[in-house]
């Protein structure tokens, strides 16, 4: 599913909505879990900040941006131009993820059909052209956020796969 979203504040979502709400319902007020969880390691290295049910992808630009979802029945080749590539998990219990971002309302932003369980998700940054619609010109340099989903019965640590440059958006 290829589509655009406004990556609000630099950021946009994939999440098992109801659980993660869930979730939020009893964390939302803990002091020492950071928001969307973007600590520090998450933002200037992995790019990603990762909660339960939910995964947030740190973009280089506060705009209109493209992004492609996939799902595989095992994990694909890793996209040779990507600039950066970081893997974590992301624990599906509806079978329904939903994308959205600070300003966009997850019942406006597009849903994709999943399998239930443990998810591999695979976020590339591919360099890419803007996208073809006016966006508000502002800085940062566009990127394809590619996101690669497979199932799997083993979790596994977030790892970065290729670190693209820093500072990265710019």
């Amino acid at each position: 599913m290829r589509f655009l979203i406004d990556a609000d504040h630099g950021q946009f979502y994939v999440q098992d909505l109801e659980p993660y709400d869930a979730w939020m319902d009893e964390h939302a007020t803990d002091p020492d879990l950071p928001p969307a969880g973007w600590t520090r390691e998450a933002v200037h290295i992995h790019r990603i900040g990762v909660e339960p049910h939910s995964i947030s992808v740190g973009t280089a630009r506060d705009d209109l941006v493209e992004s492609l979802i996939t799902l595989h029945m095992s994990a694909p080749a890793v996209e040779s131009t990507a600039e950066h590539v970081v893997e974590a998990d992301l624990h599906v219990l509806s079978g329904v993820l939903t994308v959205s971002s600070p300003g966009v309302d997850p019942a406006d932003g597009p849903s994709l059909a999943v399998p239930t369980g443990l998810l591999r998700a695979r976020v590339s940054y591919v360099p890419s052209r803007p996208p073809v619609v006016d966006t508000n010109g502002g800085p940062g340099d566009h990127f394809l956020y590619r996101i690669d989903l497979w199932p799997t019965d083993r979790a596994s640590d977030l790892l970065v796969m290729r670190q693209g440059p820093s500072p990265w958006a710019g």
